[in-house]
């Protein structure tokens, strides 16, 4: 969140959505294979290390883990002006189509062929922390009878793993790997968790398999590469019956046996707060905006984020200092008061940690366990409900999960978890934020994610938005909704005011329609999700102080809205 009106925070955002944008590719359909292909790739899974490979730089290797198939798979590593392009040249027949795929995961992946004679084409992925296959289709050339393939990463960005890469079709005659064999059944299927309208699965692995398919009464819903899926979109209080099967190039195996999983009910939640909800951010200084009380901040909001807690000397540990001066003499037994007015009054009044100077950092058990008790203190001293993560500097997934979880210890299940983070934390589940989100999904509040001061971004359809439409709202939305976050557990971000951030200021409309095409698929723009989330949370807007200074023009207008949503 910005101190300083009009400012944006950090240049890498932009360059980030430079890179999308100038990186964009169109994904081309992949043929189907014929009986008599095979695929041309030798050494296609890396189990003969990096034999037939050429690696540039020497930034690729083999690794036991994480593999796809078989014992090993590739890891390569950009470093430099190296972009670890990893290739092999393979025997094609001239004037044939051949499918061309790999599966990757880590870092941004590339996967390509060139001197087909034709149109070389290639595909990417954004960073993935599960295995994702790419897959695109290649014509040869009257007279080409060889190919180069390869795969690689992005400049600056962290090592991708490639496994169990194919060139399909017509015999080259330069040998290849065989066809893979239909999967065995998927063992050990079960639920790991449920919430009012989802339901998490997870089964044992099965050799050879690359993929595998999830069925919901017998109709297929979902198809992912790990051994865990989370199917959304469920009525609360309803039972419901789940199988899975593996696939491969080769064929789909038979289902497995069947689970039952009953979804949760839908009150509102324990948390006791509204189906729909309004966070706004209150500001603990002046910078500009109108200086309020607790007291001042507008009815419309349901949850009031203090912004923000101060780090310490300690590692982890954060302390919190009302700016008394700034806020016109407010006292801390006047905030207190406020605090406890507006908790009667039905709102949540919690401490957000981070901001754009924030310098709290977790990376250690010992920070951990410091930031845990630290916020407990506060929510003791003050009587704040929860805690707001908003890191803009960068987490730690692993040390910041157990820090909450500690926390959650302490405070019991109606604490209140909120986070915020940008655009470009929640472009992929591998991020760390986003990591962090669904570590703790069973104690997670809401995501209002800031749609702004931000460059351009990729939607959950591959495309790239700018900031400032319906569409970047709803397609980065989608991302969260279809990366295993609950509907109920997402928000939208923005400023309540053209002072409010550096950029990405949408007016009220822009908000509420992309609300509305989201929980009711009306009112969209070009992007138009493939179903509804109608437990959609509700919207976020930085500052309730910014709002109050254009007369609270944004909570008149969303928060009505938000609160009459299905």
């Amino acid at each position: 969140m910005d101190r300083v009106p009009g400012t944006p925070r950090r240049s890498r955002r932009i360059w980030a959505g430079a890179l999308v944008s100038a990186l964009a590719l169109t994904f081309a359909g992949a043929g189907q294979a014929s009986a008599a292909d095979v695929n041309n790739a030798r050494n296609a899974g890396f189990e003969a290390g990096l034999s037939d490979w050429t690696c540039s730089a020497n930034s690729g290797t083999t690794v036991s883990s994480p593999v796809h198939g078989g014992t090993a798979a590739l890891k390569a590593t950009p470093s430099g002006q190296d972009n670890a392009r990893c290739s092999q040249t393979v025997k094609v027949k001239p004037g044939s189509t051949y499918r061309l795929s790999a599966w990757v995961q880590g870092g941004y992946a590339y996967l390509g062929v060139t001197g087909t004679g034709t149109t070389d084409v290639s595909t990417w992925t954004p960073d993935s922390t599960g295995w994702k296959q790419l897959s695109t289709s290649f014509t040869t050339g009257s007279s080409t009878t060889s190919v180069t393939v390869y795969t690689h990463g992005w400049y600056g960005q962290a090592a991708y793993y490639a496994d169990d890469l194919s060139v399909f079709g017509p015999d080259g005659g330069g040998g290849g790997d065989q066809e893979p064999t239909v999967p065995g059944t998927p063992g050990g299927l079960g639920v790991s968790g449920t919430t009012s309208s989802s339901v998490s699965l997870a089964w044992n692995p099965v050799s050879g398999a690359t993929g595998y398919t999830v069925y919901r009464d017998g109709t297929k819903v979902t198809a992912v590469s790990g051994t865990s899926a989370t199917v959304t979109g469920l009525a609360a209080s309803t039972s419901y019956s789940f199988q899975v099967a593996a696939t491969n190039a080769a064929g789909e195996s038979p289902k497995s046996a069947a689970v039952t999983a009953r979804t949760k009910e839908n009150s509102g939640g324990g948390d006791g707060l509204p189906r729909h909800a309004v966070t706004g951010y209150w500001q603990n200084f002046n910078n500009g905006a109108a200086v309020q009380r607790i007291s001042d901040v507008s009815a419309q909001y349901d949850i009031i984020a203090v912004s923000f807690a101060d780090a310490t000397g300690t590692p982890g540990a954060v302390t919190f200092n009302l700016d008394t001066a700034g806020l016109n003499g407010y006292t801390v037994d006047q905030f207190k008061a406020d605090v406890r007015a507006k908790q009667a009054a039905g709102k949540k009044v919690i401490i957000s940690v981070g901001g754009e100077k924030g310098t709290v950092s977790v990376n250690d058990s010992a920070s951990a366990t410091a930031f845990a008790n630290s916020v407990y203190a506060l929510m003791q001293e003050y009587g704040f409900d929860g805690v707001d993560i908003d890191l803009e500097n960068g987490l730690n997934a692993t040390y910041m999960t157990q820090a909450l979880r500690a926390l959650s210890a302490k405070a019991g299940p109606s604490m209140i978890l909120t986070m915020a983070p940008q655009t470009i934390d929640m472009q992929s589940t591998s991020n760390s934020y986003f990591r962090t989100a669904l570590n703790v999904k069973d104690i997670l509040t809401v995501v209002n994610m800031q749609y702004y001061n931000s460059g351009s971004m990729l939607g959950c359809d591959g495309k790239v938005y700018s900031q400032g439409s319906v569409d970047f709202l709803t397609a980065l939305a989608c991302i969260q909704l279809e990366g295993g976050l609950d509907p109920s557990q997402v928000g939208l971000g923005l400023p309540a005011s053209t002072r409010g951030a550096g950029s990405g200021y949408v007016s009220p409309t822009v908000v509420n329609n992309a609300l509305d095409c989201l929980t009711r698929g009306t009112h969209c723009g070009t992007f138009k999700p493939s179903k509804t989330y109608p437990d959609l949370r509700g919207a976020m807007t930085w500052s309730t102080n910014w709002d109050a200074t254009a007369g609270n023009a944004w909570s008149n207008a969303v928060g009505p809205h938000v609160h009459a949503l299905p």
